[in-house]
């Protein structure tokens, strides 16, 4: 009885403490109900969101790339605004009398109760030129907020920018919190980021008169919650290697990816043609933004994460590597260079090894190579023996991360093809193609294709030896690092062990006498550069070029991949624009006597070469 007793008090209390909070809850809506009745005391109560300070943005060196900047909008609450003169008012602001008027039936539609934007980006001169008389139009108010400013006219397609939030994404319960007129982040890292850039909001509730005068907080301010700042970025971006890329890659189509190989932090992020920050902030931020959309040069279009390309003769590393796992070549295998096979673009010494093969590009070699590790007469049936050779084939290619998305933090980034026997059941039918179907894809042609930003990861992978880290631009969030999953390493299905087998050939490439590469040699200041040419078939005009390179062979330091389109040769264009690029993030700077290559690299004609 007692226990039953000492219950029949506990729930007594829980009730008692239930009424308690709902009371208090009726009370405070009633308070604040109330408070709308105010007008016949010439006030009302203002609920203002206090939207915090944006995150910054820094490069590796700790350079600051984006701050903000104070603006003002003039908003209004529709709900408060009575007998309106529209014609004064648009003489006062400025603006045409039917965009007003656009804006208010906007407005309403959001909400009655809470503020839209009339006007944006308002500077402290025009602030200062309606400030006194905005107390003639009821429901009209002025909001302080922080736009963004950037300091560099650099890596636009990476910062992304920041813009109004739109009605479609208010629509959407992830932006629940947002009101119309706030910023957000559209595009790169600004949206990558946007949890992590915004911080929190706070609230004040605030007594105004009718003319919109403040009469002192609301019950001392006891309902208002402070507002958190934002974190900030630091970015693995070398500012002053970036805006080399960009020089060097102004006037050109393409697309120059640098990475840490070590820690997969990307160290430049080039896409040609770029354009400044700046020009999608403030005033007439619309009209550039579409004249950008619509320039045909495509500025906006991000090369290094959503062109894909296929990748030439780069991709023969990997067919390599994947025909020495499978144990169906050795490093001292040497194959005829059999032009009955596959044509080959120069004449050059047989190639009695891997390293020689590599060195010249052999394509007939690479042909015998993938052949191999495709066609192992795993069926009597050459259709099926294909289809089980390059599904397995497929799977420990897409171990190097292609053909899905890496996973760079970034939204926009594609996936790529590497295709599959079900590809090509689908594109030729069930059993009607076998390896000469597909032989191309043993030069890096046919129907694969790879963004910058994988090809740049692969010779980061080839640099360690097998593994590599997933690409990222943000090195450390507020005083942390980086996300968790820019620190795991991800291994290949090919031995660590047979990499080393590669890295011979790739240094013969850049520094062997009569390699494609020369152009990209360091030899002169003591650095060894290992890479690889490409030259990717374009059947809408030129080839474009493509070469792809780490450096210092033994410690690696960089991992590059550079797109030059309609260029021709990697080796003329790609090659040099890779070596300039090396040479100012290892030495800081490049050469005097080097400006010749440099100017060729922005102003030459690669075209002369090409007939």
């Amino acid at each position: 009885m007692q226990y039953l007793e000492g219950r029949k008090y506990v729930v007594q209390g829980i009730f008692l403490v239930v009424a308690l909070i709902f009371l208090t809850r009726l009370f405070f809506m009633q308070v604040l109900d109330g408070t709308y009745k105010l007008a016949a005391d010439k006030n009302t109560l203002q609920r203002i969101v206090q939207t915090p300070y944006r995150g910054l943005i820094y490069d590796r060196k700790d350079h600051l790339l984006v701050q903000n900047t104070a603006v003002y909008d003039l908003v209004v609450v529709p709900r408060e605004v009575k007998q309106l003169d529209s014609a004064r008012f648009c003489e006062l602001l400025q603006i045409p009398i039917e965009g007003l008027r656009t804006s208010l039936r906007a407005a309403k539609k959001y909400s009655r109760n809470k503020p839209s934007p009339i006007v944006q980006n308002l500077t402290t001169p025009d602030l200062a030129a309606i400030l006194d008389r905005l107390g003639d139009f009821p429901g009209f108010h002025i909001r302080d907020r922080m736009a963004r400013a950037y300091r560099t006219p650099n890596l636009a397609h990476a910062l992304g920018y920041v813009g109004a939030i739109t009605p479609a994404f208010l629509e959407k319960p992830k932006y629940a919190k947002y009101q119309a007129g706030e910023n957000i982040g559209i595009s790169g890292l600004e949206s990558y980021y946007e949890q992590t850039l915004m911080g929190r909001r706070g609230v004040q509730y605030k007594m105004v008169n009718v003319r919109g005068v403040e009469k002192g907080k609301f019950r001392g301010g006891e309902f208002d919650t402070l507002s958190v700042a934002g974190q900030d970025l630091h970015l693995s971006i070398d500012a002053e290697l970036q805006a080399y890329g960009e020089k060097l890659l102004a006037g050109r189509r393409g697309s120059i990816v640098a990475i840490d190989p070590k820690t997969g932090e990307i160290l430049a992020f080039v896409s040609a043609p770029h354009y400044d920050p700046k020009q999608l902030t403030g005033k007439g931020s619309g009209n550039r933004y579409m004249a950008l959309l619509n320039n045909p040069d495509r500025p906006l279009f991000d090369r290094p994460l959503m062109a894909t390309y296929p990748p030439g003769s780069v991709f023969k590393l990997v067919n390599e590597l994947v025909a020495l796992q499978l144990g169906v070549v050795k490093p001292e295998t040497g194959f005829e260079c059999n032009q009955r096979l596959v044509h080959c673009t120069h004449q050059h010494e047989y190639p009695a090894n891997v390293s020689l093969a590599i060195k010249n590009s052999c394509n007939p070699y690479f042909y015998q190579v993938m052949r191999a590790a495709v066609v192992r007469g795993q069926s009597p049936n050459r259709f099926e023996d294909a289809r089980l050779g390059l599904g397995q084939w497929q799977k420990m290619v897409k171990s190097f991360g292609l053909g899905e998305k890496l996973g760079v933090d970034m939204s926009q980034e594609k996936r790529g093809l590497i295709p599959s026997p079900e590809f090509y059941d689908k594109l030729r039918g069930y059993h009607h193609w076998n390896f000469k179907t597909v032989y191309s894809l043993s030069i890096g042609q046919g129907e694969i294709g790879i963004t910058g930003l994988q090809m740049a990861n692969v010779l980061a992978t080839i640099a360690n030896r097998g593994w590599y880290v997933t690409p990222h631009f943000v090195r450390g969030i507020g005083n942390g690092g980086p996300l968790p999953q820019y620190r795991e390493r991800h291994y290949t299905a090919v031995d660590t062990a047979f990499f080393k087998y590669i890295i011979p050939g790739m240094q013969m490439v850049v520094d062997g006498r009569g390699g494609t590469g020369n152009l990209a040699s360091l030899a002169q200041f003591g650095i060894s550069v290992a890479g690889k040419t490409g030259t990717v078939q374009n059947p809408h005009g030129f080839d474009h070029a493509t070469f792809a390179a780490f450096a210092p062979v033994e410690a690696p330091k960089i991992a590059i991949a550079v797109f030059i389109e309609n260029s021709g040769f990697g080796g003329v264009s790609a090659a040099p624009a890779a070596g300039l690029m090396i040479e100012q993030y290892l030495r800081g700077k490049v050469a005097p006597h080097r400006k010749t290559w440099e100017n060729w690299v922005m102003y030459g004609d690669f075209t002369k070469h090409l007939h």
